[in-house]
């Protein structure tokens, strides 16, 4: 396993949920750690937790859908850090109003913005830094959502999601070549606000069961271990109370 300490990793969707439990955990693991979203206040919350734990953490706050803000964010973790060895895609969203007898153009459009052309504005800005290094890890957080069609996700996210993972593999196919690796982690349920948008709520004792966040962050931290000449190409990590799996084994008859 690999020795993290001193090595740079930018997250975005860092101020809550998988993103946090990230940077918390390779954070931890001595790696100096780059913060980005949309919310400042969140992202110096979570700063702040790094550097009460001695770690090392800066904020560089970011709308992964504005393709310019991307490259500039990339540009100033080169030129102060002079690296980027892991990069953790973990902006995110899917919307209330999801299904097709209500879901919106916009809010079609506000999925795929953020959840596909954001992803793909932070690999292809991180890419040309990682060819020079001939090494890199890019970890793209996408769902179960992108491995099984089902009826809870709706089909913005779904699709965004499919892609996601197709685009997380072509950079294995086109870029390994330069020490350069990626990961599509699937997640099933985890608590994360991003259920506070769920049309059915999610009450506390669900939530409980769930993947937490910090269980994410413990995997992320496995995938930057791992030594540079591995590729794990697809992860799927789900809660053991699975409530889709525990809906049909209660329709089998005891």
């Amino acid at each position: 396993m690999r020795d993290l300490k001193g090595m740079v990793a930018w997250i975005t969707g860092a101020g809550t949920g998988i993103g946090e439990g990230s940077a918390l955990a390779l954070a931890g693991a001595g790696m100096q750690v780059v913060l980005s979203g949309r919310r400042t206040e969140d992202l110096e919350r979570v700063a702040g937790l790094i550097k009460a734990q001695g770690g090392s953490a800066r904020i560089a706050p970011l709308d992964v859908t504005d393709a310019d803000a991307v490259q500039a964010v990339v540009d100033g973790i080169v030129a102060r850090e002079g690296r980027i060895d892991v990069s953790i895609n973990s902006a995110g969203l899917n919307v209330k109003n999801r299904h097709w007898n209500k879901l919106s153009r916009a809010d079609w459009d506000q999925v795929i913005r953020i959840d596909l052309d954001g992803v793909f504005y932070c690999c292809h800005a991180v890419l040309p830094q990682m060819r020079q290094q001939q090494d890199g890890l890019i970890v793209n957080v996408s769902s179960w959502a992108g491995r099984f069609v089902g009826a809870v996700t709706g089909p913005a996210y779904h699709a965004a999601k499919f892609g996601l993972n197709a685009m997380t593999e072509t950079i294995n196919i086109e870029q390994g070549l330069h020490g350069i690796r990626a990961t599509a982690v699937c997640p099933g349920e985890v608590a994360t606000p991003i259920l506070d948008k769920r049309p059915i709520p999610v009450t506390g004792e669900e939530r409980a069961r769930m993947v937490q966040p910090q269980d994410c962050g413990e995997l992320m931290l496995f995938l930057a271990r791992m030594p540079a000449h591995v590729c794990l190409n697809e992860v799927t990590i789900s809660p053991t109370w699975n409530r889709g799996y525990v809906a049909a084994a209660r329709t089998i008859p005891g």
